[in-house]
């Protein structure tokens, strides 16, 4: 990994060019820099008060970090000379390269091999401010401020100059130590630079607005990293519309989309997912102030029911919760509250003790001493400009107070408590501020404070379960080259016989059943096979659309039927077993993708998968417990455990089953373009698991076997 302490952490400072090179000196002295800042310039002699150099050799040592403001063709010449001098590394502000047209993806090869070891980020990008030492490669203006000396703060990093500059204007009271960007990523990717940022234990946590990842392998060692260094990292991954995937012919591949697998992705690395820029920001708050959380059992205080129904209803389809209060704890908070309060959490503690500081506090106290991994108050704050806030101003003496006592109570540890308003714009930055020092987070919204602690607790239950494998395998890294090798080659789609041999051949449980051509051979084999039967046209992508199956097959007069009708769709036919008392009906599909190599998708089968779209995707290898997590979350997860009386489906079968498509997966992983079982159809408790129909398509001419 290249180091970018001197990039990232400068002493010294050149800056090159016109208008953008003046911007980032002004930048860095408003920030109050203490370090060297060299301008370089060809004919001017001084840049905003500073003497200019005529060319980085005539500098008086290499800079610890550059920022490159001039045009494509004129960078290679500062990029080469900076390298020649040992520079710390530099950011390439110019575009026009690998971004642009044929000659800017030549030029950004030789950017490359000119830079040699030295970092440089970009091109096509804005930079990067350490709001720490003050330090600003910023050609533009920002809305953030230095950090105190010896005080912590948040990193972001985002591949869109833009949003960068938007997310600094924040007044949200986020403590931000870096903003960063990275461009083109040519050299210097997202992993590498967040993998730097965590390395400074001035940062508590990242965050990442991404487009796309620059290396599965950078991703996984940040992740360990973060888990290591117990700094949570947050990420605002874009790319939810996907194009339509075209030639698609089984029902996974259309589930399985780019960005279904990069919400596998993060999730396999224990990476909380946020989809909204506010959401970024007031996690990163939470987490800064409070780390991560130990579980989803939040209490919520309001003195108004209409506040408690609000953030209540938030919390429907999420995992956080309002646990019932125990008969103790609701007696410590009625004590104070008396008997015509009811006591419930989400608590409406009404107006009784509405600026009653001592039994505001004593409420406060009694709701954060009970059993909850996050305690909120809402509390909307008046407009400053037309309003007082005296009153509010006592309750919020009461909340601080509250948390005091019981971190005197607790030996000095800070009960993890949260200021949050039903709008946004009801806390003053101030009052968020103010409470961060005293180790209280301030989120404005309910919504996004039940997101931001969605993803904490998201985040410590990935980090209490054991650090995830490799997406690739070394076995299946290993076929790297053959499946580059194979990527041209065309495709060939078994019949669902030929599929379901393969795939019985690696313990996948198959009915029984044979192709057939002839009717005197669909009647012999009938009388090996026990009824009731199905027959199946071959050769056909979505049978029942087609009508390509006949069910429920007794005798050989309702066989000769079926066989006269569905020969005339296909030469093949295959004749198997029926299974009967099915319970449910899974789809299990792998598909192969660009980044992530082979993808799982699981979710509810038969005609019902694209009806509902319920399904989660997984990335190979997996595990059963990763199984285990995504039966028992989908939407129709109730029919596989006995939904109102009915028998509970083999669950256990069922895991099985799924473990031995991905044995065959992986054992085909240099051919595998596509898997597709639907229905995997799962019996009552002990009878078993069978895939029905399956779907295999692999490289022509690789071994099929």
């Amino acid at each position: 990994m290249t180091d970018l302490t001197r990039l990232l952490r400068p002493r010294s400072i050149a800056v090159v060019g016109g208008s953008a090179a003046a911007m980032v000196i002004r930048q860095c002295q408003l920030m109050g820099y203490d370090g060297d800042i060299w301008p370089v310039h060809p004919s001017k002699s001084e840049i905003e008060g500073l003497a200019a150099f005529r060319s980085i050799d005539d500098l008086p040592s290499a800079p610890d970090a550059t920022f490159i403001g001039v045009n494509r063709h004129l960078t290679l010449e500062i990029v080469e000379t900076l390298a020649k001098r040992e520079a710390g590394g530099a950011v390439c502000y110019a575009s026009g390269f690998l971004e642009a047209d044929e000659e800017g993806k030549d030029l950004q090869a030789k950017l490359l091999s000119l830079a040699g070891g030295m970092p440089v980020l970009g091109p096509n990008c804005y930079g990067l401010i350490n709001y720490i030492d003050g330090a600003l490669l910023w050609p533009d203006q920002h809305g953030g401020q230095r950090l105190p000396a010896n005080e912590s703060g948040v990193a972001i990093i985002t591949q869109s100059s833009n949003i960068a500059i938007n997310l600094t204007m924040q007044r949200r009271g986020v403590p931000v130590a870096y903003m960063l960007t990275a461009g083109n990523q040519a050299m210097v990717g997202v992993s590498d630079l967040a993998l730097a940022v965590l390395d400074d234990p001035r940062v508590t946590c990242l965050g990442l607005h991404i487009e796309g990842f620059d290396s599965v392998v950078g991703m996984e060692a940040l992740a360990r990293k973060a888990r290591e260094l117990k700094k949570p990292v947050v990420a605002l991954k874009v790319g939810k519309s996907e194009q339509a995937q075209l030639a698609t012919i089984s029902h996974t591949a259309s589930l399985a989309g780019a960005h279904s697998a990069s919400q596998a992705f993060l999730k396999r690395l224990g990476i909380g997912q946020v989809e909204t820029l506010p959401a970024l920001l007031e996690t990163l708050k939470l987490l800064h102030v409070h780390g991560t959380l130990a579980g989803y059992r939040v209490g919520s205080m309001s003195c108004s029911g209409g506040e408690a129904g609000l953030v209540a209803d938030s919390a429907q389809s999420r995992n956080i919760h309002f646990p019932e209060l125990s008969p103790e704890e609701k007696q410590r908070v009625q004590l104070t509250l008396g008997s015509m309060v009811t006591v419930n959490n989400p608590l409406d503690y009404h107006t009784y003790i509405w600026a009653d500081q001592v039994k505001m506090q004593q409420v406060y106290s009694a709701m954060m001493a009970a059993d909850h991994d996050l305690t909120l108050l809402i509390l909307d704050f008046p407009s400053d400009e037309r309003c007082r806030s005296d009153d509010w101003d006592i309750a919020l003496r009461a909340f601080e107070g509250a948390v005091v006592e019981l971190s005197e109570k607790q030996g000095s540890k800070v009960p993890k408590a949260v200021l949050t308003a039903s709008l946004s714009e009801n806390i003053p930055e101030s009052v968020i501020c103010g409470l961060m020092q005293k180790g209280i987070a301030a989120i404005g919204g309910l919504n996004v404070t039940l997101i931001a602690a969605e993803v904490a607790a998201d985040i410590g239950a990935a980090w209490e379960k054991p650090e995830p494998l490799p997406v690739m395998s070394p076995s299946i890294a290993s076929n790297e080259t053959s499946k580059n090798r194979s990527i041209n080659k065309s495709k060939i789609t078994l019949d669902e016989g030929t599929a379901k041999a393969q795939l019985a051949s690696c313990g996948v449980p198959v009915p029984t059943g044979r192709c057939v051509t002839t009717l005197d051979e669909t009647l012999l084999i009938a009388k090996s096979v026990a009824a009731p039967m199905v027959l199946k046209a071959l050769n056909i992508a979505h049978k029942t659309e087609q009508n390509a199956v006949r069910l429920n097959l007794q005798n050989e007069q309702q066989l000769t039927t079926a066989f006269t009708e569905l020969k005339q769709l296909s030469p093949s036919l295959y004749l198997e077993a029926m299974i009967q008392q099915s319970v449910a009906e899974l789809i299990v599909g792998i598909t192969r993708d660009v980044q992530f190599g082979l993808v799982m998708t699981i979710g509810a089968g038969g005609i019902l998968v694209e009806v509902l779209k319920d399904s989660a995707t997984l990335l190979l290898p997996t595990t059963e417990n990763e199984i285990v997590d995504v039966l028992s979350n989908l939407k129709t997860a109730a029919l596989l455990y006995g939904y109102r009386g009915k028998p509970v489906a083999d669950i256990p079968a069922a895991i099985k089953a799924v473990m031995a498509i991905q044995h065959y997966a992986l054992n085909h992983s240099d051919s595998l373009q596509e898997l597709d079982v639907n229905p995997l159809i799962l019996c009552a408790e002990g009878q078993g698991a069978y895939a029905a129909d399956a779907l295999i398509v692999l490289n022509q001419g690789d071994n099929h076997v």
